[in-house]
C-alpha cells in the first residue's frame, strides 16, 4: 500500500472515531445504567461486533446484503428489535439497587449485547464499505487482507474512543451513585435513549447502490 494512502486512511479514521455517533451513545448508556465493568464489556462486544462487519465486508457477505432490500430490511429490523428490547429491559431494571461494581453475570450479558448490536446493524456494514475501499491500492497482493487490516485498524481507534466515554461516564454515575433518585432517573433515560437507538435503526435506509 503506498503510504502517503495509509496516512489519507489513518487520518480520516482518527477524525471518524472521534465524532460521535450511535455507538458511542450506546456504550455511554450501558455505562451510565449498569456501571464501568458493563461498560468496558459493551465495548468489547460493540468491536467484536466490529470486526465481523470487517470479515464479512472483505468476503463480499456485507456486499450481498446491502444489494439486497429483503435482506438489508432483515438484518435491520432484528437490530432494532434487540436494542429496543434492551432499552425497555433497562428502563424496567431502573427500581433495582444497583452498586458501582456490576455482577459478572452482567458483564458476559452485557459483551454478547454489544456483539449483537454491532453485528445486527447494516449501517456499519454500509459504512465499512463505503470507506474502505477508497484507500485500498489496486497493485497490492492482497485487496483482501488489505481490507482487513484497514478495517481493523478502524475498529481499534472507534474501540479507544469508546474507552474514554466509559470512564467519562463512569465518572458521572460515581457522582450520583449515592442520590438514588437521580440514579433511577439516569438509568431510565438511558434505557430510553437505547431504545431510541433501535427506533433509528428500524427507519435506516439501504444505501443507493451504484
Amino acid at each position: 500500500m503506498i503510504e502517503t494512502n495509509f496516512w489519507l486512511f489513518l487520518a480520516a479514521a482518527c477524525l471518524i472515531a472521534a465524532v460521535p455517533g450511535p455507538g458511542i451513545f450506546y456504550v455511554a448508556a450501558r455505562t451510565l445504567s449498569e456501571g464501568r465493568a458493563s461498560g468496558f464489556a459493551s465495548t468489547a462486544g460493540t468491536a467484536l461486533g466490529g470486526l465481523v462487519h470487517v470479515v464479512a465486508g472483505s468476503l463480499g457477505i456485507s456486499a450481498i446484503i446491502l444489494a439486497s432490500a429483503e435482506l438489508f430490511a432483515v438484518v435491520k429490523f432484528i437490530g432494532a428489535l434487540y436494542l429496543v428490547w434492551l432499552g425497555i429491559k433497562t428502563f424496567r431494571g431502573a427500581g433495582r439497587a444497583r452498586s458501582l461494581e456490576s455482577e459478572p453475570v452482567g458483564d458476559r450479558r452485557a459483551f454478547r449485547d454489544g456483539v449483537l448490536v454491532e453485528a445486527l446493524n447494516p449501517k456499519t456494514a454500509a459504512f465499512f464499505l463505503a470507506f474502505i475501499p477508497q484507500f485500498l491500492d489496486p497493485a497490492g497482493s492482497s485487496p483482501t487482507l488489505q481490507f482487513i487490516v484497514l478495517g481493523a485498524i478502524s475498529v481499534i481507534l472507534n474501540t479507544l474512543a469508546d474507552v474514554v466515554v466509559v470512564l467519562m461516564a463512569t465518572a458521572t454515575r460515581t457522582q450520583l451513585i449515592g442520590r438514588p433518585h437521580l440514579m433511577r432517573r439516569l438509568t431510565q433515560g438511558s434505557g430510553v435513549f437505547i431504545a431510541g437507538l433501535g427506533l433509528s435503526l428500524a427507519l435506516a435506509r439501504r444505501p443507493v447502490q451504484g
